[in-house]
């Protein structure tokens, strides 16, 4: 008898704000969900404005996935997508091709030296609260006890 490792959720922020060789930031996305699989839910595309100097307007969403890899594995994955598309690592607020981040898992939380779940900077950025919200809102951060829902609310409050 073969035992199989058991799906895991992830919740994984996409972004772009340059063209690649799937079209504009909106197709990029779609391509990449279709590269990553194992999608069970997909929140709206929305445009956001950028972080830093870039001055490109961003298309962001959010994507429940499920894995049966551990939280590193699906992390080189993610890694290799990105690169698949072109992304290079330069300038931290540099446009890009496609980003993508584990931004929750259904295992709680999660720290190495490569990763850090939930996403350290998730209830701050309202360009991933408002996605998630969309999929998950019942979700619950690991750390604070808050729903997405809250968080969302609170992000829009500027708390």
């Amino acid at each position: 008898m073969t035992r199989s490792t058991p799906a895991q959720l992830y919740v994984v922020a996409l972004g772009s704000n340059r063209r690649g060789r799937h079209g504009a930031p909106e197709a990029e996305l779609r391509a990449a969900l279709a590269a990553i699989g194992g999608v069970v839910k997909v929140s709206p595309i929305i445009p956001t404005a950028p972080l830093g100097p870039s001055r490109r307007r961003f298309a962001n969403a959010a994507a429940l996935i499920a894995s049966e890899e551990a939280p590193p594995a699906l992390l080189a994955r993610l890694k290799q997508v990105e690169r698949s598309f072109g992304r290079r690592r330069g300038r931290r607020w540099d446009s890009r091709v496609i980003d993508l981040d584990i931004i929750l898992w259904s295992g709680g939380a999660w720290a190495s030296p490569d990763l850090v779940i939930p996403h350290p900077q998730f209830r701050r950025r309202g360009f991933v609260l408002q996605p998630l919200a969309a999929i998950v809102p019942g979700w619950r951060d690991p750390l604070t006890g808050r729903t997405i829902r809250q968080l969302a609310a609170l992000a829009v409050q500027g708390e």
